[in-house]
């Protein structure tokens, strides 16, 4: 039998309160949310997940953002809030396309349908991840560390921010260098843009204004491409939000995931 991908569980016994799984981004594992859990807890059922790859879950394989998307859904609640964080929200995306069903409402950190630049596209230059994936074959220690302070970097809390996620990173497994190779693949080349308008699940949209990575301008894109889909923008947050501002973070987690779906979400900058 394959491996399968390593949770854990917090909070309420099943069937007590809103089932949320939480989805880490590149080069990270499930230890970048342990912060927030103890303010998580009381309200939801949460699923902390190491992607394949990744922590605890390095036996596991997983070369394509759909394996990626399936190796997730094999161990995840069958009906749940997805919330996912820069790679791990294109998961959480491509997962809402294979599995409607299984997605009650969706929630994206800090993440776009296409990360790679192009001529009528903002996001991380192309030679940026050439860079990054050269790289990795010589020292992919020090490339993940080197994409940490490209999540910081903008952030009044930079210095704070990247330790909190060496830490995260440190306090598991390395994760493995196929993985990682093959998540900088899928970043430079998966494009979902022109699937999205088959989503339909209620979808939060959140967003760093000063993230080098995913720059403000998508959010404004986005508009247009799901624009039933609310925003917050977190006018002096970087990549990582949840790390740098958490407290306005859980709010708007909070008023998104309890607001009835015939209601509005607040779109205003925090």
């Amino acid at each position: 039998m394959a491996a399968s991908v390593y949770w854990q569980t917090f909070g309420p016994d099943s069937g007590q309160g809103s089932d949320l799984v939480l989805i880490h981004g590149w080069g990270m594992n499930g230890a970048v949310w342990q912060h927030l859990i103890p303010q998580l807890e009381n309200h939801y059922r949460i699923h902390v997940v190491d992607m394949p790859g990744y922590g605890h879950s390095t036996s596991v394989a997983a070369g394509t953002v759909e394996a990626m998307a399936e190796a997730l859904l094999h161990g995840a609640p069958e009906e749940a809030v997805w919330l996912g964080w820069s790679l791990g929200g294109l998961v959480a995306k491509q997962a809402a396309l294979l599995a409607p069903a299984r997605i009650s409402k969706l929630i994206t950190v800090a993440s776009s349908p296409c990360f790679a630049a192009g001529d009528d596209w903002r996001g991380i230059k192309p030679q940026v991840l050439r860079d990054f994936q050269q790289q990795l074959s010589d020292d992919f220690a020090l490339t993940v560390e080197r994409f940490m302070a490209l999540q910081a970097m903008g952030s009044p809390t930079a210095r704070q921010d990247i330790k909190q996620l060496r830490q995260a990173v440190l306090s598991r497994p390395q994760p493995s260098p196929d993985a990682l190779a093959q998540g900088l693949e899928i970043l430079a080349e998966v494009d979902l843009r022109t699937q999205l308008a088959q989503i339909r699940q209620p979808w939060l949209r959140l967003y760093g204004r000063l993230d080098g990575l995913v720059p403000a301008k998508v959010a404004a894109d986005m508009d247009h491409l799901v624009p039933d889909s609310p925003k917050v923008m977190f006018t002096k947050a970087s990549h990582a939000p949840f790390i740098s501002h958490p407290e306005d973070f859980i709010s708007a987690l909070h008023a998104f995931i309890e607001a009835a779906q015939s209601e509005g979400v607040a779109t205003s900058p925090v």
